[in-house]
């Protein structure tokens, strides 16, 4: 892993292979760590990026509110340091939402992006408040927090199937600081509806969905792409397509990379 300072903050990513560029963007409660499979795979060909965000993994955080304009900037900062022009931003879930507020600050860097199990949607009211809830859950009891959050992304029929996994990301969540969660948990509060995105892009896009997923409705994360030019690809799997529906993924993925 290498660091950067950027605003005070130290911030860790990784930088492997060679080729186009290729950042990989993980999301809340989850680290750079959930991609070290893929990069294995995909560094064959292209080269890597993988960065913590803010609060997350070995980044640290920078302040009670984690925008996700804040974590565009540390994309940015860290693509600069690397000397890298354009790149293709692949976000899960929050991930996806830095993936887009990247493409609105920085347009021009942008080559292509993957929405996987995310949306380009603002929170709803509901969210809202469910955001609001976490935030005192977390506060109150971390770890019964973390750890329900974690088994709650898998669609149901795959939580016995993939147990071990499923631990393995309870146990790096749990490495998340307090102060990440919740300066995460009030950065997706506020973040803005960036649909506008998938209708004018100038570069291809690829929406990944899970049918089952227990966190985005998979009837109204369809409904964002009408009438654009982004690709869709479905698992019928939950929130976790990368654990859930990894080698299918990876094949979908390496595709989607060769045509830009």
């Amino acid at each position: 892993m290498k660091f950067i300072t950027h605003k005070g903050s130290e911030i860790c990513f990784s930088d492997s292979g060679k080729g186009s560029a290729i950042v990989l963007l993980h999301g809340f409660l989850e680290n750079s760590k959930m991609w070290d499979d893929f990069i294995a795979d995909f560094s064959k060909k292209y080269r890597i990026i993988t960065i913590d965000l803010l609060g997350h993994g070995n980044t640290e955080p920078l302040g009670y509110v984690h925008s996700m304009e804040d974590n565009a900037d540390v994309v940015h900062a860290v693509l600069s340091e690397l000397k890298i022009r354009k790149a293709v931003l692949v976000g899960h879930s929050m991930g996806g939402y830095v993936a887009l507020a990247f493409a609105e600050l920085y347009a021009d860097n942008v080559k292509g992006i993957v929405l996987l199990n995310s949306t380009s949607r603002a929170d709803s009211d509901e969210r809202k408040t469910n955001r609001d809830r976490a935030i005192k859950a977390v506060k109150q009891n971390y770890t019964n927090f973390v750890r329900l959050s974690i088994a709650n992304l898998f669609s149901e029929n795959n939580r016995e199937r993939l147990a071990s996994e499923i631990e393995n990301v309870k146990v790096e969540a749990l490495k998340t600081p307090l102060q990440g969660i919740v300066a995460s948990l009030e950065g997706m509060k506020i973040r803005k509806d960036r649909e506008v995105i998938l209708h004018f892009a100038p570069y291809p896009i690829l929406l990944v969905l899970g049918q089952k997923d227990p966190v985005l409705n998979y009837e109204e994360s369809i409904e964002q792409i009408e009438n654009t030019d982004v690709k869709l690809l479905t698992f019928p799997d939950g929130h976790m397509s990368h654990i859930e529906n990894r080698e299918d993924l990876k094949k979908e993925l390496l595709g989607f990379f060769k045509n830009l």
